[in-house]
């Protein structure tokens, strides 16, 4: 058996340092020309941007003023939803005050009727017609309805 490893031919060799320098220092006069034409072609776009400096800046100065009064009036916590918003709460917090009087009024119905023998008595008479002896009690007829839409016309 022959257990000798022979060449790896896929193993990649690396390079010395003094190799990749010298093809680093080899590359630099292209790198240069490269860098010197880039600036070249930038350079008209860059003196127009600077001689119109004034003007884009005020430009960007009305675009984000436009932009934050647009967010300010309809955003999500904007002056149209706030408008909204404020109404309901006005809207709920009279429901709740005209809930609250009814409460306290079934509140005192209730003190009453625990404690006040008046109210007890009163209770009783309209609720389940009692009167006392020698009292009459009229209970007005209910009206009749018709039996059918027929009947209405």
């Amino acid at each position: 058996m022959d257990f000798r490893v022979g060449k790896f031919s896929k193993v990649p060799q690396f390079l010395k340092p003094e190799d990749s320098l010298r093809a680093m220092v080899d590359r630099v006069p292209q790198a240069e020309a490269l860098a010197e034409r880039w600036v070249q072609r930038s350079r008209p776009i860059w003196s127009v941007l600077h001689a119109e400096r004034r003007r884009l800046a005020t430009a960007g100065v009305a675009l984000l003023a436009a932009w934050l009064f647009l967010h300010v009036m309809f955003g999500a916590n904007g002056m149209v939803i706030y408008r909204s918003k404020r109404a309901e709460r006005q809207r709920l917090q009279a429901d709740i005050d005209k809930l609250q009087k009814e409460n306290d009024l079934y509140m005192q119905q209730i003190r009453s009727l625990q404690n006040d023998p008046k109210a007890i008595e009163k209770e009783a008479r309209e609720q389940l017609h009692y009167a006392r002896p020698g009292e009459v009690v009229y209970v007005p007829p209910a009206l009749e309805r018709p039996a059918n839409n027929a009947a209405r016309k």
